[in-house]
């Protein structure tokens, strides 16, 4: 089964496969306002030490519905998912922690580690009879049930023989004006929307229609891909899906940083034999991403960016970086980015605007 991380509103996957940056993690200890104030995140050179956040987590602050992308409260502030978790000290070998999501905050940082939920498939996926998924990543975000708070597509592994074809392995958890809250439900492609043999796998969020709803598409098998209208019903089923779409895939992505790429009011898909291969587009109409649309040739991107946009309510853009400096300590970075086409990866004397570690999810 292929699996890839959360496709951020940039789009594109190659953020998940980029290789390395140098970064100080807080070696478990609780999250960090380092470069709010203008502090060193080490308290050196005469500067007092960041200011600790509480272990306890903070309450959501429920909304009311928004149109901001990754909102899954619904408060108009964007909220931040995190795949790649530290596990608990001297258990390397444990089972994967889950997905962590850091909630946007209306407050001078754009998001607030103390607000906070870990999602694991104990608590929030749906079993295949009796048996619950070890794998549990998120993917994509949209708001697939049109009710103004965003949606998480969930990648986990249902049991499978290896006998005729697959099940599917996508979950939809709905968010609330409580945020992530509940069981996922497993996707329903249907039979007529699948192809062959291979895992359903790279799910991309779009309008590609032009009806104003989210719509998913899905790899199929033999450069197929499953295109499922939105909006999308809280039993997970699509509102329709026609024959799979011949001719891209199997890896999927939005082209950034606009999904329109030609301005027609139909998001479009970029899709690629291989990673790092150059992607080519199909472009969105009526009937979905169907017309050949030519390469495609995304932007460069700064290693382990896990997101990037506007997060916080003064439409401030941000990168947030992943690093992990060994398997203990890791750190996220959230630097200002001065536009959407700013790709340049944060200098060494950047400084950013705020940094916690992912251990905050083990307390």
């Amino acid at each position: 089964m292929r699996r890839t991380g959360i496709a951020t509103a940039a789009g594109c996957a190659a953020l998940l496969l980029l290789a390395g940056c140098s970064g100080s993690g807080d070696g478990g200890q609780a999250a960090s306002r380092s470069a709010a104030d203008g502090k060193n995140a080490d308290g050196k050179n005469g500067d007092a030490p960041p200011t600790a956040l509480a272990a306890q987590h903070g309450t959501v602050p429920p909304g009311k519905g928004s149109r901001v992308p990754s909102d899954f409260n619904g408060d108009g502030h964007r909220d931040l998912v995190v795949n790649d978790l530290l596990k608990p000290p001297g258990d390397a070998g444990a089972d994967d922690a889950g997905i962590g999501i850091v909630y946007g905050s209306a407050g001078p940082l754009p998001v607030d580690p103390a607000v906070r939920q870990l999602l694991s498939p104990r608590r929030n996926a749906a079993p295949s009879g009796r048996t619950l998924p070890s794998a549990f990543d998120a993917q994509t975000a949209c708001d697939l049930d049109g009710d103004g708070f965003s949606d998480l597509v969930i990648a986990t592994d249902p049991p499978y023989n290896g006998v005729g074809r697959p099940p599917v392995p996508l979950q939809l958890l709905f968010g609330s004006p409580a945020g992530l809250t509940g069981r996922a439900v497993p996707l329903r492609i249907p039979d007529r929307a699948r192809f062959g043999n291979d895992w359903p796998d790279h799910p991309v969020c779009g309008d590609f229609d032009g009806d104003g709803a989210q719509d998913l598409a899905v790899a199929a098998s033999e450069g197929r891909v499953s295109f499922l209208r939105g909006p999308f019903a809280r039993t997970g089923a699509p509102r329709a899906a026609d024959a799979p779409i011949p001719g891209a895939g199997p890896y999927l992505s939005l082209p950034a940083p606009a999904a329109d790429t030609d301005g027609d009011g139909y998001d479009d898909l970029a899709y690629a034999p291989s990673p790092g291969a150059t992607p080519r587009l199909l472009l969105g109409g009526p009937r979905g991403p169907r017309t050949p649309g030519g390469a495609y040739r995304p932007a460069a991107v700064a290693p382990d960016v896990i997101a990037e946009g506007e997060f916080d309510a003064r439409k401030h853009r941000f990168r947030a970086v992943h690093t992990r400096a060994s398997a203990a300590r890791d750190e996220i970075a959230l630097y200002p980015q001065r536009t959407a086409a700013d790709t340049s990866a944060p200098s060494s004397t950047t400084r950013p605007t705020l940094t916690f570690s992912t251990a905050i999810f083990l307390k």
